[in-house]
């Protein structure tokens, strides 16, 4: 209808108001914290609800239709390679404004040296752990890859038994996907009222006296994460899913501002799958297998982050990186990206495996703890729209992409 205002621009308006209240409401904290925060934390309760059924059911559903396991494999081969591939181009342009933008260099901060050491779990162990031992547990604590497997082979296990025996599973999770799919849209209507609530208090708790400082921190993340999506992505999407850009932006774009404000790739999940599938055209089945993958293992955002951030602690430090430094960074980082969870924070984990593998002290973790709700926004915003982009590109290379005409390049 002519005239209604988009989902987009009502969360955007939602997140400018919440600015806009932060700024004016400075010195109140108790009263955001009391009477608007829980605004936010009720909306990512409603995501995170929805989250588990939908990824599961979509997901069964998915599966049973592709048919051939080897066409499985195939998407699945083509998701996680085009995953890490952008993961490292990200890396390397953080480590590439790092070095430009150069924040460390002059600065002195006080770190605080009782954070630990994460240590990287080891291969073996990770494979093992995407095996459920108990899938009702793993669907209790909301384990995303254990989730995913289960479901796979669910799906995949279909294929291989009379269709007469199995059909009605699959009817009911269809239904359940359908039902899930039409919650999803309810919640989103909820969702500019709460981007408020959580864009508010992350402006009244972290002020200006922290962003100032680390100013040149922020600036070289947010610059990165625009040019890696307007560079990487755009040509991923322009010449294999024959979509414009523009248009291909302005289609995840509610995704991207939900995951602006929730900082959480996995709770973004929801919106992430309606973006796809609704406005860029990407088919159920594509999309109920990418996305949930994405939302595990694509860390671009977080990826590139790391590459500032490194860098930014070794110049605090007045430690010179090598060429070899640099390309371990890039190796930790891209690895580290398939085990880190999708959810506020894990950046922070990250930081400091890689802080580990090159030698430095992880008190760096410190120096940017106190901006890291900052910086977490925009690589999240860009880890969801580089899942968006992998769904065009595979969906586009297995014939399961209907891009609206409006969206159409040339």
């Amino acid at each position: 209808m002519k005239g209604k205002m988009s989902l987009t621009t009502k969360i955007l308006l939602g997140l400018v108001a919440g600015l806009i209240a932060g700024i004016i409401l400075q010195g109140a904290p108790e009263f955001v914290n009391t009477f608007i925060a829980p605004l936010g934390r009720l909306f990512l309760n409603m995501i995170m609800m929805i989250i588990v059924p939908l990824v599961f059911s979509s997901l069964i559903v998915g599966a049973a239709s592709v048919g051939d396991p080897k066409t499985l494999g195939r998407m699945g081969g083509k998701t996680l390679a085009y995953y890490l591939l952008t993961t490292a181009f990200a890396i390397t342009i953080g480590l590439a404004l790092g070095s430009l933008f150069k924040p460390g260099v002059g600065l002195s901060m006080p770190v605080d040296a009782d954070i630990a050491a994460s240590e990287a779990p080891a291969l073996t162990e990770t494979l093992l752990n995407i095996i459920p031992r108990n899938a009702i547990s793993a669907m209790a604590d909301g384990n995303m890859l254990q989730i995913i497997v289960f479901a796979l082979f669910l799906g995949v296990a279909f294929n291989a038994i009379p269709k007469e025996k199995g059909q009605v599973f699959i009817d009911f999770f269809d239904g359940l996907a359908e039902i899930m799919y039409k919650v999803t849209s309810y919640v989103m209507a909820f969702a500019p009222i709460g981007v408020f609530g959580l864009i508010t208090p992350v402006v009244v708790n972290h002020g200006l006296s922290v962003l100032l400082p680390l100013g040149t921190v922020i600036a070289a993340v947010y610059i990165g994460c625009i040019l890696h999506a307007t560079i990487v992505y755009s040509t991923a999407v322009s010449v294999m899913g024959k979509i414009s850009p523009l248009k291909f932006f302005k289609g995840v774009a509610p995704a991207a501002i939900t995951a602006f404000s929730t900082t959480s790739s996995a709770g973004t999940l929801p919106v992430t799958i309606k973006c796809a599938r609704e406005n860029l055209g990407v088919s159920q089945k594509v999309s109920s297998f990418v996305l949930p993958l994405g939302a595990t293992i694509n860390m671009d955002g977080t990826a590139l982050y790391q590459g500032v951030s490194v860098l930014f602690v070794a110049q605090v430090y007045g430690v010179e990186l090598t060429m070899a430094q640099m390309g371990t960074i890039i190796l930790t980082a891209t690895l580290a990206s398939i085990g880190t969870a999708g959810v506020p924070g894990a950046g922070m984990i990250m930081l400091s495996l890689v802080l580990t593998s090159i030698g430095l002290p992880l008190d760096g973790v410190a120096l940017v703890a106190g901006i890291d709700r900052i910086l977490d926004m925009a690589r999240t915003s860009v880890n969801v729209i580089g899942d968006a982009s992998c769904a065009v590109v595979v969906a586009a290379t297995e014939n399961e992409l209907d891009v609206p005409e409006e969206a159409q390049l040339g």
